[in-house]
């Protein structure tokens, strides 16, 4: 296990950090956030000319054959700049949901666009929510609601778990055939939308578990969005160092006071034990798949209410400005608070850690 990134993956950073800083400043999160919540020049240039949305797939698929180390250290990169891009939903989530299944063909077809960016896909997955599907004249139909589907208003094609006569079963659906709901959520820099399928015309992907698909794609998951939280974690300190040099009251600069030097040196600690379970998870994800179902759950666990706790204190420090629109520090908290709870509550997430180490 490497703990510290390597040459390739420092440069790796470096450019993606690079790209954001030019195409995604603050400014430009805001006006997306206000309008579509996608920036479409963007996601081509991550994808087509940086290729970093193919990390974890074959070469064989248009991919670059990399791993989820490599993955992390973008996703790092995109809760850093809060990047309006539907990465977690076709280069995580998706992209993971396909390689888990045994359906070659679907692969080989769906892959490459993905790859190039020229495809968007959502997942369909809530378990709260579950649609159905049946075969009607011969051909496959879903029916039903997907709750809280990530970018879902812009793809392209929806990958969805559905219920049939004999279990569950995953599916493909173009985006044509679903109808959209937005969401109004806390997080606007984030879009999710309600898909409602009316008879919708659906192709069964092959696997022999799609429940096993399931369970491995949740455990990528959690580690892909564990690492966009810790890049979040990292640049609200950055924020609040900063803040803390040069806001003076009582004629000194507010860092000088032992109450915010101690809040800050717990937002690296906290920051730094982040950092080394993710790095621990990643590993785990791409050379020791037995230690992966254990090691998402508890990077999800450690990671999430760090960094809620991180952008909270952020906020504080920051004193009025930090309550207002103005100023980036609510962006932050927001996304940390909805994060915490995309993939389920901190109790179910401690729950599910507490069975894995059957305590």
């Amino acid at each position: 296990m490497q703990l510290v990134l390597d040459q390739e993956q420092q440069e790796l950073r470096s450019a993606v950090r690079g790209l954001l800083a030019e195409h995604a400043p603050p400014q430009r999160v805001r006006e997306l956030a206000e309008a579509d919540g996608h920036d479409a020049r963007l996601w081509r240039r991550l994808s087509a000319e940086l290729g970093v949305t193919g990390l974890v797939v074959p070469e064989e698929h248009g991919g670059a054959g990399a791993g989820h180390v490599e993955r992390a250290v973008v996703l790092e990169e995109l809760g850093r700049a809060l990047a309006p891009v539907p990465f977690l939903a076709s280069a995580v989530l998706a992209t993971d949901v396909l390689l888990a299944l045994d359906d070659t063909a679907a692969q080989a077809e769906l892959l490459p666009a993905m790859v190039s960016g020229e495809l968007v896909a959502a997942v369909a997955w809530d378990q709260e929510s579950v649609p159905s599907a049946t075969r009607r004249d011969g051909a496959w139909v879903v029916d039903g609601r997907a709750r809280r589907v990530v970018s879902g208003d812009i793809a392209d094609v929806v990958l969805v778990q559905a219920t049939t006569g004999q279990g569950t079963a995953w599916f493909r659906v173009r985006g044509e055939h679903v109808a959209r709901t937005p969401l109004r959520t806390l997080d606007p820099t984030r879009r999710l939308v309600d898909l409602d399928f009316a008879a919708a015309p659906a192709e069964p992907l092959s696997t022999s578990d799609p429940d096993a698909v399931r369970a491995r794609v949740r455990d990528l998951a959690a580690v892909a969005l564990s690492a966009e939280q810790l890049g979040g974690m990292a640049r609200v300190l950055e924020m609040t160092a900063e803040y803390a040099k040069v806001r003076v009251q009582f004629g000194r600069a507010i860092g000088s006071f032992q109450g915010v030097k101690h809040r800050l040196a717990d937002m690296c600690c906290a920051l730094e034990q982040a950092e080394a379970a993710v790095r621990y998870a990643a590993w785990a994800a791409d050379a020791a798949a037995e230690e992966l179902p254990l090691a998402a759950a508890l990077v999800q666990v450690l990671v999430a209410p760090a960094t809620f706790q991180a952008a909270a204190d952020t906020v504080q420090l920051h004193g009025g400005i930090g309550y207002t629109w103005e100023h980036d520090a609510h962006l932050y908290y927001k996304r940390a608070k909805t994060s915490e709870l995309l993939l389920g509550t901190p109790d179910q997430n401690r729950a599910r850690l507490a069975d894995l180490l059957q305590v």
